[in-house]
């Protein structure tokens, strides 16, 4: 398959899943500051890209998280770090599910990891996506505590959204589009420290 099949059809995939939005020049720095181009890293690791995109295609490797307007497919860095931790991309779905009890649970985390969407970590892992999930339903549960409103309830809420803002990056304008509203960031991190200002 030509190369420019293989590229075509990873836009296409990843048009479907995101919609069609189009990159600011902010969202191309953002997405430069964070990111990687797939052939730059491909190149980096001696992994031909095409062999990637099909990966990619075949539900094996997540989409990339962005496309440049210029087309370039970003990826993180540790794109193919998982899959070496579970001993190849054959192994790598039955090694992440198997880190949530539920198996329901695990295989829809599994297409969300492939969707390319986890966007919101810096380091995509099973034990992130596990502590981001624990941290932004404190987070949100932290209102309705007995204790809300107190010293030490704001000392544990500002913890807990203290260590949300180490795993989250900034997000950019683009993911608000294709999220259609505002990111945990905005709504975990952002509302909560304007709403209840450190004491």
């Amino acid at each position: 398959m030509p190369k420019t099949d293989l590229k075509q059809q990873l836009v296409e995939r990843f048009l479907e899943v995101n919609g069609d939005h189009p990159m600011t020049d902010a969202d191309d720095a953002y997405v430069s500051a964070q990111f990687v181009v797939l052939e730059e890293l491909c190149a980096g690791l001696g992994r031909e890209a095409d062999a990637v995109r099909r990966l990619m295609l075949g539900q094996r490797l997540p989409l990339p998280g962005y496309l440049r307007s210029d087309g370039a497919e970003m990826v993180p860095a540790d794109l193919c770090v998982l899959a070496d931790e579970a001993g190849g991309t054959d192994l790598l779905e039955a090694w992440f599910t198997a880190h949530w009890a539920d198996p329901i649970t695990g295989k829809a985390e599994w297409n969300a990891y492939l969707s390319g969407q986890y966007v919101c970590l810096h380091s995509v892992t099973p034990a992130t996506i596990q502590r981001k999930d624990h941290l932004t339903t404190a987070i949100d549960a932290a209102v309705n505590e007995p204790d809300a409103g107190s010293v030490r309830w704001s000392e544990r809420l500002h913890a807990l959204v203290d260590e949300l803002d180490t795993l989250e990056p900034a997000f950019t304008a683009y993911d608000r589009l294709r999220f259609g509203g505002p990111t945990s960031r905005d709504t975990c991190i952002d509302a909560v420290r304007a709403r209840f200002p450190r004491p």
